[in-house]
């Protein structure tokens, strides 16, 4: 297998990277909740997809502390 002759400069490291960069989650906003929620996904607060119930969410209930 053939090996390269010279050493890559840093300058073409850094453009041969360029495409490669670390892209956050695109959020958009629930119509039912106005909660933040991923794109093309059910609402993890509300349930909620494309305008109907598609999961029915649990609420959690606190606990009491007796002492």
């Amino acid at each position: 297998m053939p090996l390269p002759k010279r050493r890559f400069s840093r300058a073409r490291t850094l453009k041969k990277r360029a495409h490669k960069i670390y892209k956050s989650d695109q959020l958009s906003q629930c119509p039912q909740c106005k909660q933040p929620k991923l794109a093309h996904q059910v609402c993890p607060v509300c349930g909620y997809y494309k305008g109907r119930q598609a999961l029915e969410i649990k609420i959690k209930e606190k606990k009491e502390k007796r002492g």
